[in-house]
C-alpha cells in the first residue's frame, strides 16, 4: 500500500467522499495533503450533523459541505510549497483544475472561497467549508463564527445559535491534537510510493 492509500484510508478519522478520493489517487495527491482534508473533512461532518440536528429547517448542502471539506486545498497538488508555506495559488488552480475534472462549480467553488469568507456572494456553504477548515486544529475566528451565527439566528435567537456553535466548536477543537498528529504523520513531498 503505497503512503496516499494509507493517508486515505488509515483508522481513525472518516473516509473522504468517494469522488474526493478518486481524484486525490488520480492527481497523485501529496499524502500530508489527503490527511488534511480527511482531518477538515472530520470537522465538517460534526458541523453537518449538529446543524441536521439543532437546525434542521435551514436549507444547506449538506453534499456540498462535505465534498467542499475534502477538496477545499485540492490545488496544492499543483503548489506542494503551499503545504508548508504560505501563499494562496492554489485556491484558484485547485478551483479550475476541479472544473477541468468535471466538477460542477456547485462542488468546485469551494477551492476558490475557503478563505475568502467575507467576499460578497458568499453562503452558509461557504462559511461552513471556511470553518471546518480552521476549527480542525483548534483555530478560532470570531468574525467566521459571526457570520455563521448571522446565517443561523432567525431559526433560534442569535445568543443561542452563539452559545451552541460555541459549545460546539470547543468540542470539535478538543480533537485538534488527534487530527494534527494524524496529518503530521504523513510527509508533504516526495513520491507518495
Amino acid at each position: 500500500m503505497t503512503t496516499l492509500q494509507r493517508a486515505l484510508a488509515d483508522p481513525p478519522l472518516p473516509r473522504l467522499p468517494q469522488e474526493a478520493d478518486e481524484l486525490l489517487r488520480s492527481l497523485d495527491a501529496p499524502p500530508r495533503l489527503a490527511a488534511h482534508l480527511r482531518a477538515v473533512h472530520d470537522a465538517a461532518r460534526d458541523l453537518i450533523t449538529w446543524l441536521r440536528a439543532r437546525h434542521p429547517a435551514i436549507a444547506v448542502d449538506h453534499e456540498a459541505v462535505l465534498f467542499g471539506a475534502a477538496t477545499h486545498d485540492i490545488g496544492k497538488c499543483l503548489h506542494p510549497g503551499e503545504l508548508s508555506g504560505p501563499g494562496s495559488a492554489h485556491e484558484i488552480d485547485g478551483h479550475r483544475l476541479l472544473l477541468e475534472r468535471g466538477v460542477p462549480e456547485r462542488l468546485a467553488r469551494f477551492a476558490r472561497t475557503h478563505a475568502s469568507w467575507t467576499e460578497e456572494g458568499t453562503t452558509l456553504e461557504d462559511h461552513l467549508v471556511s470553518l471546518a477548515d480552521k476549527v480542525w486544529k483548534a483555530k478560532r475566528v470570531p468574525g467566521l463564527e459571526q457570520l455563521v451565527v448571522d446565517r443561523l439566528a432567525g431559526a433560534a435567537p442569535a445568543w443561542q445559535v452563539f452559545m451552541e456553535l460555541d459549545d460546539l466548536l470547543t468540542g470539535i477543537a478538543e480533537a485538534a491534537d488527534a487530527r494534527l498528529a494524524f496529518q503530521n504523520a504523513y510527509p508533504a513531498a516526495g513520491p507518495s510510493r
